[in-house]
């Protein structure tokens, strides 16, 4: 089995510009497991439904995703900060070490050039960034 380009890991620091929170080509939608919906409503202090009527959409496969509002998160406040963070998707918790971003074009003709914490701060080694993709894989599988 062959290494991955990443083998000797990445940088990411979050720099908080909240450019991840907009749309951007093949990153457009901020997908919801129903443990997101759940933890998101209760910290906004909303019924769940209430929460899904409000901020929610579902995609032709029935994914549950956030109503983008402008190109960009319903939760991203004009200061670039998420009004969610602490609650925030497991898919934002989990960014940018996503497995479909681990395509070595993808990473570096898309993903680093919309995110300036791309190639900076810590190091992650392959462990970890297989580790943190697989963690948002199986979050998701859940409500397959």
């Amino acid at each position: 089995m062959t290494s991955p380009w990443y083998k000797d890991g990445l940088r990411f620091e979050c720099t908080s510009c909240g450019a991840c929170c907009q749309t951007h080509d093949e990153h457009a939608f901020v997908y919801l497991s129903d443990a997101d919906t759940g933890n998101i409503s209760k910290y906004l202090g909303m019924t769940r439904q209430n929460f899904l009527n409000a901020h929610c959409r579902n995609d032709d496969d029935g994914w549950t995703h956030l109503s983008m509002i402008e190109a960009g998160c319903n939760f991203l406040k004009a200061d670039g900060h998420c009004e969610v963070y602490p609650v925030r998707p497991k898919q934002c918790e989990t960014w940018p070490f996503w497995t479909e971003n681990l395509i070595e074009e993808i990473w570096k003709e898309s993903v680093s050039r919309f995110c300036p914490g791309v190639g900076r701060g810590r190091l992650y080694s392959q462990k970890e960034i297989e580790q943190i993709a697989k963690e948002r894989d199986d979050w998701y599988q859940k409500d397959c």
